[in-house]
């Protein structure tokens, strides 16, 4: 069986939010944050034997608190992202959303877990080389790529994913629900752009998700309490987060593409809604926020 082997610094991030995803199966029911029955399957064989390890407790909090001391409140954070993106990606469809979009999808399950099953169409949108090593991956899980499920290459940095998509199918006359989750530092200025120009031709109707990070704490402004190494990691020594927003820039940018946002949750809300129903006090990352907007229908006011 071969690797996952992403080809950039982008790409590497695919692995340890599913492996979280992954972990996080082993913890009873009632205190699950993200539920995802197929994160283990979708990652290489070393991981999943390190997830199958973690499934006894000394061991996966020693691993949670590692993970805290390097980034602290990243492991909560990318659980509780995880789960309001499942959230609202499954609503979408239910309602009544015919396609979903992964755009830089990595290792997402979403497209088989919840759109397949739900009947709609599934555009995953990557790398070339990504893509390829993606489709290894479902071929090893399901034995073929599911008829419903497309695997588009495609540099979001290097233009837009219109032509890539509508070549795989995707229709952009109907409605859609678009997710980009911990994409949008990796593109920088010009790869937003491409992509919110592809997005402003969507139907009424769609919906968008998409995280991203605080301005200022990319521009060294703020700390958040998240101390100095992971911004030096991947801010100033490796230089792979490019792009970031205030909450008012980002509605800016939504509404100068037509869309109407519906809310930005992060920290305070997570907390709410998902760590206290669950009897869990771990710590969130306060720079990262999710948005969620809709294009509006002619003459409808926006759900929010």
């Amino acid at each position: 069986m071969r690797r996952w082997t992403p080809r950039s610094a982008a790409a590497s991030s695919a692995v340890g939010p599913i492996a979280i995803a992954a972990i996080e199966q082993g913890l009873p029911e009632a205190r699950r944050i993200a539920r995802d029955e197929l994160a283990a399957r979708f990652l290489p064989g070393p991981v999943r034997l390190l997830v199958r390890a973690c499934a006894w407790r000394p061991l996966r909090e020693w691993f949670v608190a590692a993970s805290e001391r390097s980034a602290p409140g990243v492991w909560g954070g990318i659980l509780c992202r995880k789960r309001y993106a499942d959230d609202k990606v499954a609503a979408a469809l239910a309602a009544g959303a015919g396609q979903l979009v992964v755009l830089g999808a990595g290792l997402d399950t979403r497209a088989c877990r919840l759109a397949v099953p739900a009947g709609a169409a599934a555009f995953e949108v990557d790398l070339p080389a990504n893509v390829t090593a993606k489709r290894r991956v479902v071929e090893r899980v399901y034995g073929r790529v599911p008829e419903r499920l497309r695997l588009v290459p495609a540099d979001l940095r290097a233009g837009g994913p219109g032509p890539a998509l509508e070549a795989a199918g995707f229709r952009t006359g109907e409605p859609a629900v678009v997710l980009m989750e911990g994409v949008t530092p990796y593109l920088g200025e010009e790869g937003v752009r491409n992509v919110f120009a592809f997005l402003a031709g969507l139907a009424p109707g769609s919906r968008l998700l998409f995280t991203y990070l605080r301005r200022d704490f990319l521009d060294g402004t703020r700390s958040y309490g998240m101390g100095k190494r992971l911004r030096r990691r991947f801010v100033t020594r490796h230089g792979v987060w490019h792009f970031g927003l205030d909450p008012a820039e980002a509605d800016a940018l939504l509404a100068g593409h037509g869309w109407r946002g519906c809310e930005q949750v992060g920290e305070a809300e997570y907390r709410e809604r998902y760590l206290r129903p669950a009897g869990r006090t771990m710590r969130v990352m306060p720079i990262e926020l999710f948005a969620e907007a809709e294009k509006p229908r002619p003459g409808h006011a926006p759900a929010r």
